[in-house]
């Protein structure tokens, strides 16, 4: 059963790395998932609006990480040699 962090890191990874000046929208019509994590994420001060908005300085370290995260689990398996 998935998490209510899936959708937040989810969401985390949707923020560019390279731009902190790069923000985003939740629409009215997202899944009612998103729009809880968006929420949330903002409660946390990770974001600047319940409805996205721009990462705070917080958000920013906590996205680097989510990106960091999501590409240690999208890489090949490393040969263990065993």
């Amino acid at each position: 059963m998935p998490s209510p962090y899936d959708d937040e890191l989810h969401l985390l990874c949707l923020f560019p790395q390279d731009a902190a000046l790069k923000g985003l929208k939740i629409r009215h019509d997202a899944s009612p998932d998103m729009v809880a994590a968006a929420e949330r994420l903002h409660t946390k001060g990770l974001t600047t609006l319940p409805d996205g908005g721009y990462l705070t300085a917080l958000g920013r370290e906590a996205a680097d990480h989510a990106h960091q995260l999501n590409g240690l689990m999208h890489a090949p398996l490393a040969m263990t040699g065993s």
